[in-house]
């Protein structure tokens, strides 16, 4: 049977529903449509497929990813309401009814900011300012921080010029709490924001398991800081769908990325675009995403190196940890000319540092002797660090050399560091790591560089099938590490 036959008969029985846990606030069960990819035929080319009409937004936004958690939160204790016209005028938030003063800059027991869609002229209202936020304080566990249009599906805009602008979300050493936050039908417009970490900045730390953090982002359009949105490493499960990141304006263009996610749990991208990284004309500059979570989901997510105001970024517009879990539907990756040689490569996974907590990792990230890949690679994908790529589309201004790269593993950290030393130094079958790439098509020669246990199109044998399984994927990766 070739590749792209089995793949279909696969993808035909393997699509299984995403959502199906209600919020904390919701007193009954719900699910999505179901959403099902149409299989690969040989009159169709490899390309993202489109899933039935969404539900509502008032529908959506009661439904999250079946992985997180979502019992136990308490409806947050404090809710205000933004007037629209009268903020505008006064140039920060007026309140409609109970007011911020009584807080003092504090909030305990939870909080939901509810902005008012549309002005007084009936258009969708425009803040020209950035977001108060109080203090969070007191205890956590099961608080939720929600921030939100007063229309679903209205979305709010926040415009301002301002250096420090920004959605800080700062709580530290949070232990063993569940807290969660949301940000729905907001656009963040900062294009002076140079100094915060991130236009979102979710600066959430210090979780120990079982304390858990998630964020949920929904048709949002996020631009400027030094990364659009800026996750630290910690318990963090990031969701984001429907949204718009639109791209940073940080002065240290090589070090800073439309989007950074640092070592966290879960991130998870949605009928997302991401592009607009700030770059300079003489240096490679940063990426459009920059990903290095445990376990990380594209579906139907597009990332182009196409910036708002500067030269486009040469480096790959993803760069990702080999350590852990991706599984990508659906991704569409488009590249334009840089005024640079651009780094081959549009994927990188990359292996020179190792981002998140080792202990919430199943296996050694070094090649230390422990592990010798099988003779039957593709028998044994239950067991190494795993990356599947399904219809992944290029456009670029060339024939790209490769989509994907797998870096390989070294053989030890560098005294003091997460810096992993010995990469060049470490044999193939010591290496325990693979990626498969489906459908990969468009302006490229081939899906991966040479190096690394990479397959593209393969036949996969019985049993393997489940890795095409979005639902059994995600349940394979956080039970390994009990999430």
């Amino acid at each position: 049977m070739s590749a792209l036959k089995y793949l279909r008969s696969v993808l035909a029985l393997a699509c299984p529903l995403l959502f199906g846990v209600t919020g904390p606030i919701v007193a009954s069960d719900s699910a999505l449509p179901r959403i099902d990819y149409a299989p690969l035929t040989a009159e169709t080319p490899a390309q993202a497929q489109a899933p039935e009409a969404k539900a509502p937004p008032q529908e959506r936004d009661r439904l999250y990813p079946f992985y997180m958690p979502m019992k136990g939160l308490r409806a947050p204790a404090i809710r205000l309401r933004i007037k629209c016209d009268a903020s505008r005028a006064a140039g920060h938030e007026v309140y409609d009814g109970r007011g911020a003063d009584e807080l003092y800059g504090r909030a305990e027991g939870g909080y939901e900011f509810i902005y008012e869609a549309l002005d007084g002229q009936g258009q969708p209202c425009v803040y020209p300012f950035a977001p108060w936020m109080p203090q969070i304080t007191g205890a956590l566990d099961g608080t939720q921080y929600i921030m939100r249009s007063s229309i679903p599906g209205r979305q709010v805009t926040f415009r301002t010029g301002d250096e420090w602008a920004t959605i800080d979300l700062r709580m530290f050493d949070i232990g063993p709490a569940r807290v969660h936050f949301e940000l729905r039908d907001v656009a963040l417009d900062f294009p002076g924001a140079i100094q915060p970490m991130g236009a979102l900045h979710l600066e959430v730390t210090g979780a120990k398991k079982p304390g858990l953090f998630t964020a949920v982002v929904r048709r949002a359009r996020i631009y400027g800081g030094k990364n659009a949105i800026f996750a630290p490493s910690g318990e963090t499960m990031l969701y984001v769908e429907d949204s718009d990141i639109a791209g940073n304006v940080g002065t240290s263009a090589d070090q800073q990325h439309t989007t950074y996610i640092n070592g966290i749990l879960v991130s998870h991208f949605r009928d997302t675009a991401l592009h607009g990284q700030q770059a300079w004309q003489n240096v490679a500059s940063g990426h459009q995403l920059k990903d290095k979570a445990y376990l990380r989901i594209y579906e139907n997510v597009s990332v182009s190196n196409r910036p708002n105001r500067s030269t486009a970024s040469a480096m790959p517009l993803i760069d990702a940890s080999a350590y852990g879990f991706t599984w990508s539907e659906g991704l569409q990756i488009e590249r334009i000319r840089p005024a640079q040689d651009p780094r081959d490569g549009l994927v990188d996974l990359r292996s020179e540092m190792l981002y998140g907590d080792p202990a919430s990792y199943p296996w050694s990230v070094l090649a230390d002797g422990s592990w010798q890949m099988p003779a039957q690679p593709l028998a044994a994908l239950d067991k190494v660090y795993l990356s599947v790529f399904i219809n992944t589309t290029v456009r670029s201004f060339r024939q790209e050399p490769y989509v994907f790269t797998l870096r390989p593993q070294g053989t030890a950290f560098a005294p003091g560091t997460t810096t992993v030393e010995g990469t060049d130094r470490t044999a193939r079958g010591q290496q325990r790591m693979a990626s498969l790439a489906f459908g990969t098509s468009g302006d490229v020669a081939r899906p991966y560089s040479p190096q690394g246990w990479t397959y593209a199109d393969p036949a996969l044998p019985p049993g393997a099938q489940w890795v095409l399984n979005r639902e059994a994927f995600i349940r394979h990766a956080l039970g390994l590490i009990g999430r």
